[in-house]
């Protein structure tokens, strides 16, 4: 694990070594910084979004940023959370937070508009930060099953070591926010 800066500087964070910047090889969104595994299909994706409407209780914002992750990943009628739980404020970094929380789900999803679909484990978690209107998403993609027939059907060396729900932990916990200006404030 070592420290990673985001978004120009704005984020730091701890990632798994093992790692690859995807913004090396392919065009990323503004809003978001992705790693990739260099073997296994694992990514993390850090994401600053809008918040969802600050009436509605936490847990339901992160079942709606699970949803509409769904709804993008084409599993909208393929997809369900296994386990919510509130981290608690002593358990992570970032100070301007107003609460932290964790979804464990799956979702069964085609690569590229296959017809073949994969089952893939998303952990997915959630700081909110109301006073810059923005949800933070952090996601653990983690294929389960990888259809034979799928583009991402390779075999993975045994020696190799993947990305567990441990590291995703970590790297919810080490979020800190270094340039508060990101926000455009």
């Amino acid at each position: 694990m070592s420290e990673q800066l985001l978004f120009g500087g704005a984020f730091s964070v701890v990632l798994p070594d093992n790692r690859d910047d995807l913004s090396v090889i392919r065009q990323i969104p503004d809003n978001q910084e992705v790693f990739a595994h260099p073997q296994t299909d694992q990514s993390i994706i850090i994401e600053l979004m809008e918040a969802v409407d600050s009436q509605e209780p936490d847990e339901v914002a992160i079942k709606t940023h699970f949803d509409d992750l769904a709804t993008a990943n084409g599993a909208a009628n393929d997809s369900r959370v296994i386990h919510t739980e509130q981290v608690m404020k002593d358990n992570i970094a970032m100070e301007e937070a107003d609460s932290c929380w964790y979804v464990i789900g799956e979702q069964n999803i085609a690569k590229f508009n296959e017809a073949v679909k994969n089952t893939v484990e998303l952990h997915m978690g959630l700081l909110r930060v109301g006073r810059y209107s923005t949800d933070i998403l952090i996601t653990f993609n983690d294929p389960i099953n990888i259809d034979v027939a799928s583009s991402s059907h390779h075999a993975v060396p045994t020696s190799v070591t993947r990305w567990n729900t441990d590291d995703l932990k970590r790297v919810l916990s080490s979020l800190k926010l270094k340039d508060p200006s990101i926000f455009g404030l």
